[in-house]
C-alpha cells in the first residue's frame, strides 16, 4: 500500500496530483515552516504568450521571522481574485472543457479568503471532485523530516529544485502556435482533456 507524503499547493502542478492519483492515501504536510517562491502560493496556467504565472499575495511578518504554513494569511487588498479568475478565463475559454466545469470553479474565486492552507486544501476538494479522484486524506500532527512508512514527495512544492518528469503530451490550447508546456497547474490538463485527465494521470511516471 502506498501511502504518500505531500505538500498543499495551489492548484497543484500535473506532477502532484498524477502521485495523488497513483496513491492508496495521501498524507498532507500540516505542520510545516512557510516557504517563499513555492507552489504554496503561486501555480503556472498557459496564457496566449506561454507560461503565465499566478500568485497569491500573502502578508508577511516583516521581521523576517518564520511562521507555520497553516498560520499565513492572503492579503486581500489586492484584486488578485478577480486578476487570477480573469486570467484563467483568457487562457481556456476556447478549451474543449472550460465551460464544462468553470461553475465548478468560480466560486472560489468570489468570496474573500482568509489562510492561504485552508483555501489550498479548498481548491483541492473541488479538483478531486472535479477529477472523480476519489482518495482518502490525513494530515501530519507534528513535523518530521524524514518520515517512516511513507513515500516523501514533498519536494514538489519547490518551484526553483524541480524535477524534469517526462510527462506525455497533450493538446494545449496554443500548442498549434507554441510549444508543448509539461506540468503545468492541474488546471491546464483539465480543460483541455476533461474527463480522460484522470486516465492521463494513472498512467504517468512519478515514483
Amino acid at each position: 500500500m502506498k501511502t504518500t507524503l505531500l505538500h498543499p499547493m495551489y492548484f497543484g502542478s500535473i506532477a502532484q496530483y498524477a502521485a495523488i492519483a497513483q496513491s492508496n492515501a495521501i498524507v498532507f504536510e500540516n505542520q510545516d515552516n512557510y516557504q517563499k517562491q513555492t507552489y504554496r502560493n503561486r501555480t503556472y496556467i498557459y496564457g496566449a504568450n506561454g507560461k503565465l504565472l499566478l500568485t497569491i499575495p500573502i502578508k508577511h511578518l516583516g521581521n523576517g521571522s518564520k511562521q507555520l504554513y497553516k498560520d499565513v494569511r492572503i492579503e486581500n487588498e489586492f484584486q488578485w481574485q478577480m486578476l487570477h479568475w480573469k486570467s484563467m478565463q483568457s487562457a481556456y475559454r476556447t478549451s474543449p472543457f472550460f465551460e464544462y466545469y468553470e461553475d465548478e470553479l468560480v466560486h472560489l474565486f468570489e468570496k474573500r479568503k482568509e489562510f492561504l492552507l485552508d483555501f489550498n486544501y479548498e481548491c483541492m476538494e473541488v479538483m478531486l471532485d472535479c477529477l472523480q479522484l476519489d482518495i482518502p486524506y490525513t494530515k501530519t500532527k507534528t513535523y518530521q523530516k524524514d518520515p517512516k512508512d511513507l513515500t516523501d514527495l514533498r519536494i514538489l512544492v519547490n518551484s526553483k529544485k524541480e524535477k524534469q518528469h517526462k510527462l506525455a503530451e497533450y493538446i494545449q490550447v496554443f500548442s498549434d502556435k507554441l510549444e508543448f508546456l509539461p506540468n503545468l497547474s492541474i488546471l491546464d490538463l483539465l480543460f483541455n482533456e476533461g474527463t480522460s485527465a484522470l486516465s492521463y494521470l494513472e498512467n504517468q511516471s512519478i515514483f
